[in-house]
């Protein structure tokens, strides 16, 4: 088929790779413009946009798709289908009705569970036994369109966002090229919008920690952040990242936040209900380190974080 692809960050990544194993005929690559990143602010480009130059595909990277000119490059591509994932930039009608099969979505939930942005990272706060990816046929509606296959997968107690995101990216990839064989007669399921939940995205000052909250939920926390923005507390008036922790259902009369011990195994830190036990930090200014590297150089004992 010949498949137009929309994506930006590694994500898309294994969706692009299997397109172009699998020897469908990608008339172009869309992804954000280069943006400024980094202390210096230097241009730098997407994941994708560096996969596709690799593959030697034509790359496209309008601010907006609402445009003429977008629209018409679309257009000229002639594409069977748009493949979007994780790309970032609304799709207008317009767009959304050129392919012939119109725009397919990979979407990193079991929807109607978690439409929106960070779906990943709500799952796991929400503390859900499982999530997957949903292939979904766009519409107008913000992840509202039908769904056109399902993969679903346990969430362990060790997972982060970060390993989610990367079982989910080839979960999706690999239920992308099922449903591309079976078009156009591939089954279509309307969601249910009564059972659906928003996935609101992600803002860096949610990821401070209020030790008054239970172990179970902080630990949830860490895990859901760390990708971005990542867990923080403070530490001596500096931002402490907090990269790896796990729950001890440990009872304790310490304050909130107070360091109840701190040794070759770990900090383990009094929370509203139970023992928050950290496994790997990283302080303002240095590198990710093992909680005991931390404590090697520092009195933690007694003294109280945020």
């Amino acid at each position: 088929m010949r498949i137009a692809f929309a994506g930006t960050p590694d994500f898309a990544l294994p969706a692009l790779d299997a397109l172009v194993k699998a020897r469908h005929d990608i008339v172009g690559v869309w992804t954000q413009p280069d943006r400024p990143a980094g202390r210096g602010r230097k241009l730098s480009t997407s994941a994708v946009k560096q996969r596709a130059l690799e593959l030697c595909l034509p790359v496209y990277q309008p601010g907006t798709l609402k445009s003429a000119q977008a629209q018409a490059e679309i257009k000229a591509a002639a594409p069977d289908a748009m493949v979007v994932a994780a790309y970032g930039l609304l799709l207008p009608s317009a767009v959304l009705g050129i392919p012939r099969h119109g725009c397919l979505n990979i979407h990193a939930s079991l929807l109607p569970r978690w439409r929106g942005a960070a779906p990943i990272q709500r799952a796991i706060l929400a503390g859900d036994a499982e999530t997957g990816v949903t292939i979904m046929q766009m519409g107008r509606g913000l992840d509202t369109g039908d769904m056109l296959a399902v993969r679903r997968t346990k969430i362990h107690d060790a997972d982060t966002a970060q390993t989610l995101y990367d079982r989910l990216a080839l979960s999706g990839a690999d239920a992308m090229l099922e449903v591309l064989a079976q078009l156009p007669d591939v089954r279509r399921m309307p969601q249910d919008d009564m059972q659906a939940t928003y996935a609101a995205k992600l803002a860096r000052e949610e990821a401070e920690l209020d030790w008054t909250l239970s172990a179970m939920v902080l630990a949830r926390r860490v895990r859901a952040y760390n990708l971005w923005p990542v867990a923080y507390t403070r530490w001596q008036g500096e931002v402490l990242r907090i990269w790896h922790a796990r729950a001890i259902s440990t009872a304790v009369a310490a304050v909130p936040g107070t360091v109840i011990s701190a040794d070759r195994e770990g900090i383990d830190v009094a929370t509203g209900n139970g023992v928050l036990h950290i496994d790997e930090l990283q302080p303002a200014g240095g590198r990710v380190m093992s909680a005991a590297d931390f404590n090697n150089a520092r009195v933690l004992a007694g003294r109280r974080f945020g």
